[in-house]
């Protein structure tokens, strides 16, 4: 148990609001994990004042501060982040019709306690790349940036953006069921519509655009290896974005696919589990982001075979799985921009940590697996100004684990404690 010596603000305030403006926090680092420099330095504290960090520097023992949080003997981070979240809704199942048999509030309900999860896992920022039921995560997003509830700092895509019957849709059941409207507010299939469909979700509230590029392991009748979209039609959402000041990310599994949507201008690839060599050499030329989420395929092999996930799935989580552990590492060899996002909602909410284990396995090294879901993490979504790295000027977002990261990078999935914005969270 991480002894408190005062906590700011979390005794007298609610856990959801934020330390008096005036008033300052101090914690004091045992082990801090500095990611700008890539180093890592001993008996620190750092200062805070409401929701952002005023200085890092060394302990001073003869200093007698009031408002302490004692982590000495721990190892602090900043907060991490996951790039490729679905918070909202129940997890993946082998009902592919489970999104519409649930309601608005039970999808917001189940997203509210995925947030506190991964929250509290010590992800303390997410990418949310997407709901079937569009702008449940703006409302899950506006309800945590209101203090009403507790959970990461959310980025949303609002919807998918995907071609009729494509790997964004809810398929799968008898051709007689309808899809209704508030699952099909991203669907385009031609340039026109794209350009559309991606000024509705702006409106809406989401935060960037994604783009289902090529088939989706997941969805039923779409093959992986196959692009959905023409290169023509990427372009279309890519331009009409950047007229909003937002940036288009691509659900990619198909090297060709993944070449299309590189060259139409996306700013990251998600998944990229059949990239080829000219795709990874395009990715380091063009400065694109990777977000693979190379723990996933054990999960949906194991679970998926035990609870019968439809056969379909299965074999192509078989075909990508490998196929896309060789292309990561092949990534990380060439100096490809590598950003963490693991898929959740896929698997269980809080276990985010347990890829850290694959991405130092298929070639990071452990601080720079850590960076992954750091600082590079926050470069990948343009929000490195205030996350991402425990700098002044930044949000106070961080967390404490036990043991030494570097040599073991599995203690950060048993994180002992979070701070965001300056709150600790109970």
């Amino acid at each position: 148990m991480i002894r408190i010596l005062f906590i700011l603000a979390v005794m007298t305030l609610t856990a959801c609001q934020s330390p008096v403006e005036d008033d300052l926090l101090y914690i004091h680092a045992g082990t801090l994990v500095d990611v700008e420099n890539g180093t890592i330095l001993k008996d620190q504290m750092i200062m805070v004042q409401g929701e952002k960090i005023v200085s890092v520097k060394p302990w001073d023992n003869s200093s007698h501060l009031a408002n302490v949080i004692d982590w000495s003997a721990y190892t602090v981070l900043p907060g991490l982040i996951d790039g490729h979240t679905h918070l909202l809704g129940d997890i993946q199942s082998n009902d592919v019709l489970a999104p519409i048999k649930a309601t608005w509030e039970d999808d917001v309900s189940l997203g509210t306690t995925n947030a506190l999860k991964t929250l509290k896992a010590g992800f303390t920022s997410v990418i949310d790349v997407g709901s079937y039921r569009a702008f449940t995560d703006v409302a899950l997003r506006d309800a945590i940036n209101s203090g009403k509830i507790l959970g990461p700092r959310m980025t949303v895509a609002g919807a998918y953006v995907t071609v009729s019957g494509g790997g964004g849709e809810v398929v799968g059941g008898e051709t007689d069921i309808v899809i209704p409207d508030e699952f099909r507010r991203g669907v385009a299939d031609n340039e026109e519509e794209v350009r559309a469909r991606v000024r509705d979700l702006i409106a809406g509230g989401a935060d960037f655009i994604k783009v289902i590029a090529t088939g989706a392991v997941l969805t039923m009748g779409t093959e992986p290896g196959e692009a959905e979209f023409s290169e023509a039609e990427m372009k279309a959402a890519v331009e009409e974005a950047a007229k909003f000041g937002k940036y288009v990310t691509a659900h990619a599994h198909g090297a060709e696919g993944i070449k299309m949507a590189i060259r139409a201008g996306m700013r990251s690839i998600q998944h990229g589990s059949l990239i080829d060599d000219e795709g990874l050499a395009m990715m380091k030329d063009k400065g694109v982001w990777l977000v693979a989420d190379i723990y996933n395929g054990d999960y949906i092999n194991t679970v998926g075979t035990a609870e019968g996930w439809p056969a379909e799935i299965l074999r192509k989580n078989t075909e990508t799985t490998n196929a896309q552990r060789e292309g990561f590492t092949k990534a990380v060899e060439l100096g490809v921009k590598i950003a963490y996002g693991t898929d959740s909602g896929v698997y269980p909410h809080g276990d985010n940590a347990k890829q850290m284990t694959y991405m130092v396995r298929y070639g990071l090294t452990p601080m720079q697996a850590i960076k992954s879901a750091t600082l590079w993490g926050a470069q990948s979504m343009n929000l490195q100004a205030d996350v991402g790295s425990i700098t002044a000027g930044k949000f106070a977002d961080m967390i404490a684990v036990k043991g030494d990261v570097i040599e073991d990078i599995t203690h950060l999935e048993h994180v002992e404690a979070v701070i965001k914005g300056g709150v600790l969270i109970p």
